[in-house]
């Protein structure tokens, strides 16, 4: 265990300072600054030895996280990344990501703050790259099977580097330039610096993993061509069909999905240049949808130069405290300030958009909405609160509805009740070989649950391959049900 007393003599949870506001929003730098190692020691201490850790249960990855915080306070570096490699394959991601399901469920959180397990994570990770400790695992010996990959986000990484491992030969296919998935061009440089997955690209290249990128699976090479050419395939290409606004108004111009908006801003970020690129710059900006999606583009249009930022929620706004409905150990519903949420704009909650409003030349100009209220048969409007806000850029973060269907035609596989791709639980569908990993056959999720399934998957591959039980860890199953979905 950690300290004894941690958590008696440190009551309060500390966390690395952000950058200040002025400064932060005029760069694509990470918002946090370096966490003092003594700081940090003293809240990896405060893990209380509580018998029963359920913060491995609020992991979809089982993370070992009370001996890797012990290691961490007690200054053993090096054994701490091998236990925390143990379970989870990129905890750079996760510690800078994921929203910490293993916070809400830390002990300690019944009556502290909880522990600082996502900081102390990502700390660990960040040291042993920077003191080399992280280098390649190439296999002993090759198994002879090779496997396709589409898709390189945080499933289709994890299973690539597990099957990698275990002596299979893996090309992973990605239709950008450059490997990541969203990890790449979805997430802002202000919440994860390209370079720290660039890192863990060429380690997983130095191991033996090929990628392909600038390919399109289903176009430029077709599900019958990967099927002739490989063993087996992992099909992890996440949940890219956007949920829509259907009102009159939705085709002007200056409304538009997220992702249409986020990946030219990341690119740029980067120093690309993006041809036809549309900015927040100087425009009043609503982002519709209050999730992380949401908060990644309002922080992208205050780095742009925003004249004013407003997100827009159907739902109420959260209670600061754990609901009395949602109690401990479960993942709570409540009013969290993200960074991009410290850098200005409003948040208004319990409103739905009736119209999108022009400007007479095809543009938008305005968003007119109204208050809602939940009744018997779900959100009523209320009468009296209609209302118009100036908007010349619309941005459309509602979440997203599945994965690419016609993808999934071609390889013949079956769907689920919600157009997921259907699995057993091996992780293979009804076509024998090909497999599904990730938010493509479980819904639009977390990137840790994407890791976690990313490593299941290659565990059902492997047996497949070899015909036997395959030693690579399993650490869910498709119908497991978490303590945060």
């Amino acid at each position: 265990m950690a300290d004894p007393q941690g958590f008696l003599r440190t009551r309060e949870r500390e966390l690395p300072r952000r950058r200040p506001v002025p400064v932060r929003i005029k760069d694509w730098k990470e918002v946090y600054e370096e966490q003092p190692v003594p700081e940090l020691q003293r809240q990896a201490g405060r893990c209380m030895d509580c018998g029963i850790p359920f913060c491995h249960s609020g992991c979809p990855l089982g993370n070992l996280i009370p001996e890797w915080n012990d290691l961490a306070w007690k200054g053993e570096w090096r054994q701490a990344i091998d236990r925390l490699h143990a379970t989870n394959n990129f905890p750079e991601f996760t510690g800078r990501l994921c929203p910490a399901p293993c916070e809400a469920a830390c002990v300690l959180g019944i009556n502290q703050p909880a522990v600082t397990i996502k900081q102390v994570e990502v700390s660990i990770i960040d040291r042993a790259f920077e003191n080399g400790t992280v280098t390649p695992e190439a296999p002993e010996r090759l198994s002879g099977k090779t496997v396709a990959v589409i898709g390189s986000g945080p499933a289709g990484l994890a299973a690539a580097q597990q099957l990698t491992r275990a002596g299979h030969t893996v090309a992973v296919y990605e239709r950008a330039d450059a490997p990541g998935g969203l990890l790449r061009y979805g997430i802002p440089e202000f919440k994860m610096e390209k370079a720290v997955l660039d890192r863990r690209i060429a380690q997983m290249k130095s191991e033996g993993t090929r990628f392909r990128n600038g390919v399109e699976i289903g176009k430029d090479l077709t599900a019958a061509d990967l099927r002739k050419r490989f063993d087996a395939v992992v099909i992890a290409t996440g949940a890219t069909v956007p949920r829509d606004l259907p009102v009159p108004g939705r085709e002007l111009d200056g409304v538009m999905q997220a992702m249409d908006f986020l990946p030219p801003a990341n690119r740029v970020a980067r120093g690309q240049h993006v041809d036809g690129q549309v900015t927040a710059e100087g425009k009043d900006v609503i982002v519709i949808g209050g999730g992380d999606t949401g908060a990644d583009c309002i922080g992208t249009s205050h780095r742009q130069g925003a004249r004013s930022v407003t997100s827009l929620e159907i739902m109420p706004q959260p209670p600061g405290e754990r609901p009395v409905n949602q109690p401990w150990p479960t993942y709570p519903m409540t009013f969290r300030v993200a960074s991009a949420h410290e850098e200005g704009g409003d948040r208004v909650y319990a409103v739905s958009t009736s119209e999108i409003v022009g400007d007479g030349h095809g543009r938008v100009a305005a968003l007119r909405l109204h208050e809602v209220r939940m009744g018997e048969n779900g959100f009523e409007k209320v009468e009296g609160t209609e209302r118009e806000l100036p908007a010349q850029l619309v941005l459309l973060a509602m979440g997203f509805l599945g994965p690419q269907q016609d993808l999934l035609d071609q390889f013949g596989v079956e769907r689920d009740a919600r157009t997921n791709a259907a699995r057993d639980d091996a992780y293979m569908t009804n076509v024998p070989g090909v497999f599904v990993a990730g938010d493509a056959g479980r819904g639009q999720s977390l990137i840790v649950w994407a890791i976690a399934e990313g490593r299941s998957a290659a565990n059902g591959v492997d047996a497949w391959l070899m015909g036997k039980p395959s030693r690579l860890p399993r650490p869910v199953n498709p119908t497991d049900r978490p303590l945060m979905a």
